[in-house]
C-alpha cells in the first residue's frame, strides 16, 4: 500500500507571540517543520503535502525541494486542513499519514511503525496515542469496555469524567485515503470551536487501531516558547548522544550545543561552552573549547581551539587558535598555523606554520609560510573608499607595533623594526624601518617642571600673564 503524508502547518501560533510563523522557529539549527519532514521522509514517504495558512509565503520558501504545498485560506480546523491537503496529494497514495508541523520530536521509526501497523491491522485508521500524567489540553482517547478505540474528545468539549483520562491523541494518524475522504464529507463543526475536527472522522472510518508509544515526549507539540525550549533541550540530548556514541568526548554534555547539520570526528574533545552551528565540521583528534563558537566553519584534524569565535572560516590540520581570537568570514589557517590571544583575522590566508601570537588585526592579507607577526601589528586595509590587500612573504619576522598600509608587499626573509609604519614594498631579505628618528633632550623634565611651578605661583599672586 503506497503511503503519502499531509503535514498540518496552517495555524498562526498566537501563543508564540512572534512575527515568525510557528513552524519556522529554529530548533538545533533547523526550522521546526524540517524535523517533521525529516521523520516522514526518513520513513520512506516521498509524496508529502504541507498545508499552509498563516505566513504561507515565508514557510513555502523554507521548505525543501519536492514538497508540495496546499493553502488553507480560512483556518477552519484540522479536518478542513486535511481535506485541503488531500486535494493536492497525488492519487496513487492509498494511505495517508497526517502529522502536525509543530511536533519536532517525531522520529522516522515512529512513522514507519505507524504505517506498518496500519497496513497489517486492516482497519480504516490507526492513531498514535500516549499516556501523560497531566493530559492538559490534549484530546482524550475514548475506548470501550473491550479496550477498542472508539474516538477522541477534545479537552474543551470533554466531560469532567473524560478529562480524567490520561491517554491522549498525539495528532499522528494513518488513514485509508478513500475512507478519510468520505468521512470528511460527513463530519460537521458542532463543537466549542465551531471547526471541523480531524478526530471526528474516527468513528466513521470502519475500525480504529491504537498504537501507544512509550515516550510521550516525542508527540509533544510546541505551543509557546517554553515548549520550544523543552524541544530544543530534547533534540540537543539526541545530537550529543549520537556524537558521543560516534567517538566524541564531552566532559559535560549539557554545556555543549550543536546544530543538526554539524559533524565531529572521533577522538575529538568538546569542552563546556562549545557551540557548533550551521555547516561546521570538526575533524578527528581535535580539542575544542572551552567557550568556542564556530559557525559554518571547518576545523581539521588535531586542531586546538580555545575561547574563540569563528564564522565561515577554515582551520587547518594541527592549527592552534585562541584564547580570545576572532576569525571573521574568509579566514583560512593552513597546516600548523597559530592565531593567538586577542587576534582578529578577516579575509586572510595564514600560511603553513605562520604565527600571529597576540594583539593584532590581520585583514585582507596573505601571510606566508613560517612567518611570525609581532605583537600589536595591523594591516591597514581600508583607505576610506575601498579595501586593499597586504602580502607578507615567507619566513618574515615583523617587529611589535607595526602597521602595514595596504596595498603593500613584504618580501620573503624580511624583518621590520618595531613601531614601523610600512607604506612601500619591502624587497626579499631586507630590514624595513619606517619611524621618526629618536631625539633625547637632556634636562627637559626639570626645566619643564620649574616653568610650570613658576606659572602656578604667578597665578596665585593674581599677576597677569
Amino acid at each position: 500500500m503506497t503511503a503519502g503524508a499531509i503535514i498540518l502547518a496552517a495555524g498562526q501560533g498566537t501563543r508564540m507571540k512572534s512575527d515568525l510563523p510557528k513552524v519556522l522557529h529554529p530548533l538545533a539549527g533547523r526550522p521546526m517543520i524540517d524535523w517533521v519532514l525529516g521523520a516522514i521522509r526518513g520513513a520512506g514517504i516521498t509524496e508529502v503535502v504541507v498545508v499552509l495558512g498563516h505566513g504561507a509565503d515565508q514557510v513555502r520558501e523554507a521548505l525543501p525541494e519536492g514538497v508540495a504545498v496546499a493553502i488553507q485560506e480560512e483556518q477552519n480546523g484540522t479536518g478542513h486542513a486535511a481535506q485541503v491537503g488531500l486535494s493536492v496529494l497525488p492519487g496513487g497514495c492509498e494511505s495517508v499519514v497526517v502529522a502536525c508541523g509543530d511536533t519536532p520530536l517525531l522520529r522516522d521509526e515512529h512513522i514507519g511503525r505507524l504505517v506498518e501497523d496500519h497496513s497489517a491491522a486492516g482497519v480504516g485508521v490507526t492513531m498514535v496515542t500516549a499516556l501523560l500524567d497531566d493530559a492538559g489540553s490534549y484530546g482524550r482517547v475514548l475506548r470501550d469496555d473491550a479496550g477498542t478505540v472508539t474516538g477522541v474528545v477534545e479537552a474543551r468539549d470533554a466531560t469532567p469524567e473524560q478529562l480524567e483520562i490520561s491517554e491522549i491523541n498525539s495528532g499522528l494518524f494513518c488513514f485509508d485515503r478513500s475512507g478519510l475522504e468520505q468521512a470528511l464529507d460527513k463530519v460537521g463543526s458542532d463543537n466549542a470551536q465551531g471547526e471541523v475536527y480531524l478526530p471526528d472522522t474516527l468513528p466513521l472510518m470502519g475500525g480504529i487501531g491504537g498504537l501507544v508509544i512509550n515516550d510521550a515526549a516525542v508527540v509533544d507539540g510546541v505551543n509557546n516558547r517554553v515548549d520550544l525550549a523543552a524541544c530544543e533541550q530534547a533534540l540537543q540530548e539526541r545530537l550529543r548522544e549520537e556524537l558521543m556514541l560516534g567517538g566524541v568526548t564531552m566532559p559535560d554534555p549539557s554545556a555543549v550545543y550543536v546544530d543538526a547539520t554539524v559533524s565531529v570526528g572521533r577522538d575529538t574533545v568538546l569542552m563546556p561552552g562549545v557551540h557548533l552551528r550551521g555547516t561546521t565540521t570538526v575533524g578527528q583528534g581535535c580539542s575544542i573549547g572551552p567557550n568556542v563558537i564556530a559557525t559554518d566553519s571547518q576545523i581539521d584534524d588535531r586542531a586546538q581551539v580555545v575561547s574563540a569565535h569563528m564564522i565561515d572560516s577554515s582551520v587547518g590540520v594541527e592549527c592552534i587558535v585562541g584564547p580570545f581570537s576572532y576569525l571573521r568570514p574568509g579566514s583560512e589557517l593552513q597546516q600548523g598555523a597559530k592565531i593567538g590571544t586577542y587576534v582578529e583575522v578577516k579575509q586572510s590566508v595564514i600560511g603553513p606554520g605562520a604565527k600571529v601570537p597576540h594583539l593584532s588585526y590581520i585583514g585582507d592579507a596573505d601571510v606566508g609560510a613560517g612567518s611570525n607577526i609581532g605583537a600589536g601589528n595591523i594591516t591597514a586595509n581600508y583607505d576610506g573608499f575601498r579595501k586593499h590587500r597586504t602580502v607578507i612573504g615567507e619566513r618574515v619576522k615583523t617587529g611589535s607595533d607595526c602597521v602595514f598600509v595596504a596595498p603593500v608587499t613584504v618580501g620573503n626573509d624580511t624583518m621590520t623594526g618595531a613601531g614601523s609604519i610600512v607604506t612601500d614594498d619591502v624587497p626579499d631579505g631586507a630590514l624595513a624601518i619606517a619611524r621618526a628618528r629618536q631625539k633625547n633632550i637632556e634636562g627637559f623634565t626639570a626645566r619643564a617642571e620649574a616653568k610650570a611651578r613658576a606659572a602656578a605661583e604667578k597665578s596665585e599672586r593674581g599677576e597677569g600673564s
